[in-house]
């Protein structure tokens, strides 16, 4: 019976001491995170109680608008406009507030409307 593997084994105490020694300083640094960890959590502030939370206004929940928009137009200069140089560019209410459909027998959002339309 061949006995190399145990005396290999046996011969390595210094590496046996080094991973023991490894592994407590991994579990110590995992403790360590976790300590902090709560520290941090008991920082910060408490939950809202139900007293602060949103509440309804008087007239019920708001409804929702649907509107067709059209964005502003963008300033006409002569001087070239850096991205910087723009500000916010609001919309307006569009003057139709029909929803455009896609004509009949065109292509719709896909293609180019070739050939399959009337």
């Amino acid at each position: 019976m061949d006995d190399a593997w145990m005396e290999s084994a046996a011969g390595s105490g210094a590496a046996s001491v080094a991973l023991v020694v490894a592994a407590v300083v991994v579990v110590a640094v995992l403790i360590g995170a976790f300590a902090y960890g709560v520290r941090l959590k008991r920082r910060e502030p408490p939950p809202p109680t139900s007293g602060e939370q949103p509440r309804l206004p008087e007239e019920g929940p708001v409804g929702e608008v649907r509107e067709q928009r059209e964005p502003d137009e963008m300033p006409r200069d002569d001087d070239r406009t850096l991205p910087h140089e723009l500000r916010h560019q609001g919309s307006r209410t569009a003057p139709g507030q029909d929803r455009r459909r896609w004509d009949e027998g065109s292509s719709g959002s896909f293609g180019s409307g070739g050939p399959g339309g009337h």
